[in-house]
């Protein structure tokens, strides 16, 4: 016993000088459960949470004292309010017309922001027929990705607007109602969104027909519509358009003119709303009409803008550039 008792000291003691040598595996164990500890913790507030970590540090750094508001705001998502209304505006245009689209674009993107409306500007064209559309009509999408485009030949009054109409609720089934308002637009129209924003707040959601009556001298006959420049329907009408027959046997003819038809026949659109005088066409070369005159201060819509010229000559009546910066770089001269 007393040689076992001795063998086992020295074992011991061999044991404890091996120690000194190398870490024992709980040693090893530990160290790498206080490193995983740290890479953990730092993985948390840098990577994970930093704004919390952002959040901490300006509170301590203050003493104890309370962080200000300003502080705080960027860590708390603004509350967007709900849009008196909403409106889609779809520009007819075709698939080639990138310089008018062009234009058109940039015209409405320096209107300034509407207070308590959403209004969201698409063009609308039928089906793509050359590869150089898919090229640069895709790269437009990729950039400003304001484009629908129509299951249907290109064509004017062959049941385009029918399909531009009849396919949103389809296109756009998200779950309750997309837009209060659709307007089909010609891409020679110019509207100034302050002023179509205010004169749609207090209109009727339901049953809602919106333009320039034409023929404007006898808006009253039977047979009026609303011109092609531009109207507007609520969005109860836009979902019987897709359903209805009454439209989709009957898509031949002027657009502007049919779908007046259409409502016509069917006894829809009552809430009609004339926009007489603030859309009108644009007057050069023609006799003055109550269509037709000059461009007044409370346009809403302005028409027949045909080329670079009577646009140029719209805007500036509206002062669309006064908002240009001087700059060393460019001069207007």
């Amino acid at each position: 016993m007393a040689f076992n008792y001795k063998t086992t000291a020295f074992s011991a003691s061999g044991l404890a000088q091996e120690a000194m040598k190398k870490p024992s595996l709980y040693t090893s164990y530990a160290i790498a459960f206080v490193l995983l500890a740290a890479a953990m913790t730092a993985l948390v507030f840098f990577v994970i949470y930093p704004n919390e970590f952002r959040l901490q540090s300006m509170v301590t750094s203050r003493c104890g004292s309370r962080p200000s508001s300003s502080s705080l705001s960027s860590f708390v998502e603004p509350v967007t309010p709900e849009p008196d209304f909403r409106l889609l505006i779809g520009i007819l245009s075709l698939p080639d017309s990138y310089e008018r689209r062009h234009l058109v674009r940039d015209v409405y993107a320096l209107q300034p922001d509407i207070a308590n409306a959403r209004i969201d500007v698409r063009f609308v064209f039928c089906n793509l027929t050359k590869e150089e559309q898919r090229v640069l009509v895709a790269m437009e999408i990729m950039l400003y990705d304001d484009i629908i485009i129509l299951d249907c030949a290109e064509n004017m009054d062959n049941g385009k607007t029918y399909t531009y109409f009849s396919s949103l609720p389809k296109m756009l089934d998200g779950g309750g109602r997309p837009y209060d308002y659709v307007m089909k637009a010609d891409d020679d129209t110019f509207f100034r969104l302050q002023l179509l924003a205010e004169s749609l707040r207090k209109l009727p959601r339901e049953d809602m027909y919106y333009g320039l009556i034409t023929p404007c001298l006898n808006w009253r006959a039977r047979d009026h519509y609303m011109s092609g420049m531009g109207y507007i329907l609520s969005w109860d009408l836009v979902e019987w358009i897709a359903t209805a027959e009454t439209p989709r046997n009957h898509q031949v003819g002027p657009e502007d003119k049919v779908m007046g038809t259409w409502l016509r026949e069917a006894r829809r659109g009552k809430n009609e709303i004339n926009m007489e005088p603030v859309m009108y066409d644009y007057l050069e070369g023609e006799p003055r009409t109550c269509y037709r005159h000059e461009l007044v201060p409370d346009t809403v819509g302005v028409h027949m803008l045909k080329n670079n010229r009577r646009w140029a000559t719209a805007l500036k009546y509206f002062n669309a550039t006064v908002g240009l910066k001087p700059s060393n770089l460019y001069h207007m001269s």
